[in-house]
């Protein structure tokens, strides 16, 4: 069975394993993205910040995936970002990657955000259509300054309160 809750120090490692594992095996393993981004390394840490979350999928200890939402620098009012979602290959198409951001959006509404931003590549397409699938809807520029200037598709879902 697999449980999903908020990442743990001891998570760090085996979560920054497996998204540069899934970059690479999507040909997204460059500069500009979360590949090359020291904060990788250290989510728990960098999770701590107020109003930010980001969950864990386990089954038997194992890590099967993440994501979360962060209140990236320079969103507009009631805006926080859908981060980092990244499900293990063999974990694919179980319906978790739908879970995860589920329990994100539930996150970001519990804290009081309106609205959802991310940033994904063209590359990541199986994630891109979840998203379409749940509704986000494409933007024709980013928001904020995440600093991950290789993504280049923006988009937005509106959270029902």
């Amino acid at each position: 069975m697999i449980s999903i809750e908020h990442i743990k120090q001891e998570d760090n490692a085996a979560i920054a394993e497996l998204i540069r594992e899934v970059l690479t095996e999507f040909g997204a393993n460059k500069p500009g993205t979360v590949f090359t981004d020291p904060t990788t390394d250290a989510l728990f840490e960098l999770f701590k910040t107020g109003q930010s979350h980001y969950f864990i999928a386990k089954e038997n200890g194992i890590i099967a995936g993440g994501c979360g939402i962060y209140p990236t620098e320079g969103l507009p009012e009631g805006c926080v970002e859908l981060v980092k979602l990244y499900v293990a290959k063999s974990y694919r198409g179980t319906g978790l990657g739908k879970q995860l951001i589920e329990r994100s959006i539930a996150a970001a509404t519990s804290e009081g955000y309106r609205e959802l931003y991310l940033e994904t590549l063209p590359e990541l397409h199986i994630a891109v259509g979840l998203y379409e699938h749940l509704g986000f809807e494409y933007l024709d520029r980013p928001y904020g300054n995440s600093g991950h200037f290789a993504c280049d598709l923006w988009m937005r879902k509106k959270l029902v309160h």
